[in-house]
């Protein structure tokens, strides 16, 4: 008889954004002609930029013709589409040879196959509040997990000391569902601490693209030591909308190494074995994303969601709520009003003003009595949002 993966009989239910879907639909059914105003959206709202459009549309056009035409690509990416972000790193400084880009269908698939580098018996250490798929992909696994608290009192940006343990270690920086950066100190601490004991860090840098402040590190490769202790994985997703087209990429340094065995090779290994690598045409529209044009493009939508962040930021400033994260990231990350519950606060907004958020609490338990609001909306929802919360709660 066949046994399953039982550690599946682990995982909580995933009820968030079920439960979150049920809440809504329900008032929409009690309420047809609400207009809801959807700031707990992960998706983004603004399409692909021109330039990556007349990319995708030439891939599809060089697979109409028998002398452009191309059939399975590079497991680990085209060496086009490598070279372009290999070159696109060394602007900011930092040196990674194409060999050690991996392209990849999104952040998301490799986040969890990344753990098949890793025995079972390597723990994860985990901050919270955190993206849930840290913590279900590891349960899968049969991975013990170690759950680092994280607070107001640190910024929800906490540091390792003499207590922390963890062999892979999963940082994101901006960071989801807080928008908390962590400074270049801060993450050199990380990367010490790593490299002191032997662990390697897995570097979260989805929304790097939204950091303002040119102090704040876009990646970890930036770090001293690093190249000694992480793995780096980007995706294009909130970058330049690839939502639903799909391309990331993941850095493995060449010298990654531990107990003899060299992570840039086990992994090339890995994809030539598990993958087909990702479409011609998908990573003809990516490499796009990394000319000059594309670059241009891409920031102006980019802005379009910073100008989205003031607007919310101001109304919450107006309202003294602490918050972080919104000028360095496309995320912010509120206190309830009054000590309510997180899933109290969102029954509040659905009910007396139809603004749709993210309750902290299904980000784990440090979450709870914190919201999550989104700026992928449109300017205009963003706006009557703001306005809509700042009338309803200044007068509390």
């Amino acid at each position: 008889m066949i046994t399953p993966n039982l550690h599946y009989g682990d995982l909580k239910d995933s009820y968030l954004f079920y439960h979150i879907s049920q809440k809504v639909q329900a008032y929409l059914e009690a309420h047809p002609e609400a207009v809801l105003y959807r700031m707990g959206i992960g998706d983004v709202s603004l399409p692909l930029c021109p330039a990556v459009i007349d990319a995708l549309h030439q891939g599809v056009a060089d697979q109409g013709s028998k002398s452009t035409f191309h059939g399975y690509m590079p497991e680990c990416g085209a060496p086009f589409l490598r070279q372009a972000i290999s070159q696109h790193y060394g602007r900011r400084g930092v040196t990674i040879s194409p060999e050690e880009v991996f392209v990849s269908s999104g952040a998301s698939d490799e986040l969890g196959d990344l753990l098949d580098l890793f025995d079972r018996s390597s723990s994860a250490l985990v901050m919270e509040p955190a993206y849930p798929a840290y913590v279900d992909a590891n349960i899968m696994a049969g991975r013990k997990i170690i759950h680092l608290a994280a607070g107001e009192e640190n910024g929800f940006l906490p540091l390792p000391d003499e207590q922390t343990e963890g062999d892979l270690i999963y940082l994101c920086s901006p960071n989801n569902p807080t928008g908390a950066v962590f400074s270049r100190e801060q993450l050199q601490k990380w990367v010490d601490f790593a490299n002191s004991r032997g662990s390697i860090i897995l570097f979260d840098a989805a929304y790097e693209a939204f950091i303002q402040d040119k102090a704040l590190p876009h990646s970890i490769f930036e770090l001293k030591g690093a190249e000694n202790c992480a793995i780096e994985i980007c995706s294009l997703s909130k970058t330049a909308g690839f939502t639903g087209t799909r391309l990331g990429y993941t850095i493995i340094p060449k010298g990654l190494t531990r107990q003899g065995m060299n992570l840039h090779e086990m992994w090339v290994r890995n994809r030539t074995t598990k993958t087909n690598g990702v479409s011609y045409i998908i990573q003809k529209g990516a490499a796009a994303v990394f000319t000059a044009e594309g670059q241009r493009q891409v920031r102006e939508n980019i802005r379009v969601y910073q100008d989205n962040a003031r607007m919310l930021m101001d109304a919450f400033d107006q309202l003294r709520l602490w918050y972080c994260g919104g000028k360095n990231a496309p995320y912010l990350w509120v206190k309830c009003p009054d000590g309510m519950g997180s899933w109290e606060f969102f029954d509040y907004l659905l009910e007396k003003i139809q603004v749709v958020g993210t309750p902290g609490e299904g980000f784990g338990a440090c979450g709870e009595g914190y919201f999550r609001f989104s700026t992928f909306g449109s300017p205009q929802d963003t706006r009557e949002a703001a306005r809509r919360l700042v009338k309803l709660l200044g007068g509390k």
